[in-house]
């Protein structure tokens, strides 16, 4: 089992919508950057962990807990062209972008800001802290244990 960081701005996809999607589980969709595609075709598995992460508003943060439930499989929205992440290079025959799906575990009984995890020396090294921008990042046994502790949660 591997952990990851999936950045999400809370006006396109929250926490609290992903709690209310049917059967708590939803596809995470729409990313555009090669890095992050290939930690979701590549590496981020069924029965990973992920700290959902609230992005690009005045106080982001760790704001709760999901689980992979179905590994990296073509990002079907990039053939829509009808879809906010069309990709007109991508097609189903030769996919470029990937997804996996992701169900609500919990949300953080405190939220954990960006200010507090930077101000956190065992959280130093995190991609998050180095001003990473990528939305798919992993987490090591130590960052996830530490953060989760900061929130009010014990260990999952």
């Amino acid at each position: 089992m591997a952990y990851w960081l999936f950045k999400s701005e809370p006006g396109s996809f929250s926490i609290e919508d992903l709690r209310h999607r049917p059967g708590m589980t939803e596809h995470w969709d729409g990313v555009r950057n090669y890095q992050a595609r290939n930690y979701l075709r590549d590496a981020v598995k069924p029965g990973d962990l992920v700290l959902f992460y609230h992005s690009n508003i005045p106080e982001p943060a760790v704001v709760g807990i999901a689980e992979v439930v179905r590994g990296g499989y073509p990002d079907y929205t990039a053939f829509n062209p009808g879809s906010e992440h069309f990709d007109p290079k991508s097609s189903p025959v030769s996919p470029i972008w990937y997804m996996v799906d992701v169900r609500y575990v919990a949300a953080m009984p405190r939220p954990v800001p960006l200010e507090q995890i930077k101000g956190n020396p065992l959280l130093a090294a995190m991609p998050l802290v180095k001003r990473s921008r990528l939305s798919i990042q992993p987490v090591t046994p130590e960052e996830w244990r530490t953060i989760l502790a900061m929130g009010g949660m014990t260990d999952l």
